[in-house]
């Protein structure tokens, strides 16, 4: 982990260490990247050009003076924004810092090398299940199959208020197991996956059993717009974890919603257990809440319910709601 210990920000000598661990140009653009992601010190060396000695003293740096915080991801160590409680004497400087940055848009280079790096990740998670769809139920009971979550999910979906039963998005169906809970309730369901061999699975297991108001859709949340998907409630189960940039899943989302719709996500809390990211393909371990609550309130999506339960093998899952805000005078899509 890394061996810089954040400063506590209690005393006027503090504030002039946070201010002028801010004052240089590149640890403000590291500090404006990191506005909905966190990083690898390799990855921020490719979006930045910079060497590796020269990345990690910049982030030891922001991280003494508590503008980023890290941990591990497997092998690597990853950055992010860090975030001073809000009742703390300085939370309102560090917050007004950042919401300047983000008024300032990225430039064209670095834009572009972010999203070279999150195709990279997307190319290395989508290898993962298509060398692995024959195995996907048994890496999936490694952590949590779908039974261990199953009825909690139905009853999140079954408490949620809706605008209405037209259309229901699942994302990464996996082999099709919650699809027939949606097909019963909505009267059209899209099933939304980037791994081939799955999304056939899901369709085999759907035709099986006769359910034909199911769509099937091969690609990521980014396609959503191109087909025009707005549901009245979307699905996701154990994905974001899979995902290069969960916080801009956030986003395609939210646009994907009617006005009302509700965001149903299930996935892991936080956890330490390496091993995940090798046996199941596992891009990050787990989520703290504050994660989701903060990328949701970016999306211009509210909170709703909140339920948590911990597994006999360590793991702990969250499942959460979210809802986006309903127009007066929108009609439904």
């Amino acid at each position: 982990m890394n061996s810089a210990q954040p400063i506590q920000l209690d005393t006027p000598q503090d504030l002039s260490l946070l201010l002028k661990a801010a004052g240089d140009d590149l640890r403000l653009d590291i500090l404006r990247i990191m506005a909905q992601d966190s990083f690898g010190v390799l990855e921020l060396c490719q979006l930045f050009d910079c060497k590796q000695s020269g990345m990690s003293h910049h982030l030891k740096v922001l991280a003494t003076a508590g503008w980023v915080s890290s941990r591990r991801e497997g092998n690597s160590i990853f950055y992010r924004r860090a975030y001073l409680p809000p009742d703390h004497t300085m939370a309102e400087l560090q917050q007004t810092l950042f919401a300047t940055l983000d008024r300032q848009p990225l430039s064209a280079e670095q834009t572009q090398r972010l999203k070279d790096l999150q195709e990279e990740r997307a190319q290395a998670s989508q290898a993962f299940f298509a060398q692995n769809a024959d195995k996907f139920r048994a890496q999936q009971d490694l952590i949590a199959s779908y039974p261990v979550y199953a009825e909690q999910v139905n009853q999140l979906l079954a408490n949620t208020p809706l605008p209405g039963n037209h259309l229901a998005l699942e994302v990464g169906p996996g082999e099709g197991e919650f699809l027939p809970h949606l097909a019963r309730r909505f009267t059209h369901v899209v099933a939304l996956d980037n791994a081939a061999p799955l999304l056939e699975r899901a369709r085999t297991r759907s035709e099986n059993q006769k359910f034909s108001n199911i769509e099937y859709i091969l690609g990521d949340t980014t396609s959503l717009p191109q087909h025009r998907v707005l549901a009245d409630c979307i699905v996701v189960n154990m994905v974001l974890h899979h995902t290069p940039s969960p916080a801009d899943i956030f986003k395609d989302l939210s646009a994907a919603l009617v006005p009302g719709g509700a965001l149903l996500i299930t996935d892991l809390c936080r956890h330490e257990q390496t091993w995940a990211r090798a046996a199941c393909g596992d891009l990050w371990q787990g989520f703290e809440p504050q994660d989701f609550s903060r990328w949701a309130e970016a999306a211009e999506l509210s909170e709703g319910q909140s339920v948590y339960f911990a597994l006999r093998n360590g793991f702990q899952i969250q499942l959460r709601q979210f809802f986006k805000p309903s127009n007066q005078g929108a009609k439904h899509g």
